[in-house]
């Protein structure tokens, strides 16, 4: 969750929101904050009983990353599913000696706490450069006329690929293009700052509500033909 929606909906609610991070293969979570004691904003939490998580480098999956170095999520644990139905061929890919190899990017602090980066599928290759699609949201998400925003790579000559944001602006505001890019530029390293906007009614959603980065790659693509 948006760093920024999180503060705004505990304000709102007088609740404490804690996240977690878990996914179908694992039938419950793999890490959580704590309701009552130590949690980390941004952070979704520390490993579940009797489950180990690591990071690996997102090439091979064998070297473990340094604290705070970005790499792919690996877990295992009683939780952990046994295997795709029929499907052996996917179950291989993804469970290795034991290990569930998650296709995301994350991260682990000093004191443990683990830091959704990314799918490792969205990540935008730009000028041999990783950018995190998901950090560019935040920014974002941090802008007070911003009610949605997401962001994916497109196609571009010299580059590879650059950012593009679609932003979905709250009822009555007014933002230009140029002026969330200027910011950008005060939160992002040049490399990592979209280098075109779009501004939507609403953004395309998958089943359970997160943003679409499928459909918004695919009205690229529809735009370009």
């Amino acid at each position: 969750m948006p760093e920024e929606i999180l503060r705004k909906f505990e304000e709102m609610g007088k609740c404490r929101i804690v996240e977690g991070y878990g996914m179908s293969e694992s039938c419950q979570q793999i890490t959580s904050n704590s309701g009552h004691h130590t949690r980390k904003i941004g952070s979704v939490g520390v490993p579940w009983v009797d489950t180990d998580v690591l990071i690996v480098d997102d090439i091979k999956g064998q070297k473990i990353m340094p604290v705070g170095e970005p790499g792919e999520i690996i877990f295992r644990g009683p939780q952990l599913m046994r295997e795709y139905w029929n499907n052996p061929e996917e179950t291989a890919m993804v469970l290795r000696d034991g290990w569930f190899y998650t296709g995301d990017i994350g991260r682990m602090d000093e004191d443990g706490f683990f830091y959704i980066v990314d799918r490792k599928k969205d990540i935008i290759i730009s000028s041999g450069f990783n950018v995190f699609p998901r950090e560019i949201d935040e920014v974002c998400y941090g802008m007070p006329e911003v009610q949605d925003a997401c962001t994916i790579g497109v196609p571009h000559e010299r580059r590879g690929e650059v950012a593009k944001a679609f932003i979905v602006l709250k009822p009555g505001v007014k933002l230009t293009k140029e002026e969330v890019i200027a910011r950008c530029r005060e939160k992002l390293a040049p490399y990592k700052v979209p280098s075109e906007v779009e501004f939507l009614d609403d953004l395309p959603r998958t089943p359970v509500g997160k943003p679409d980065r499928k459909s918004l790659r695919a009205l690229v693509a529809e735009q370009q033909d």
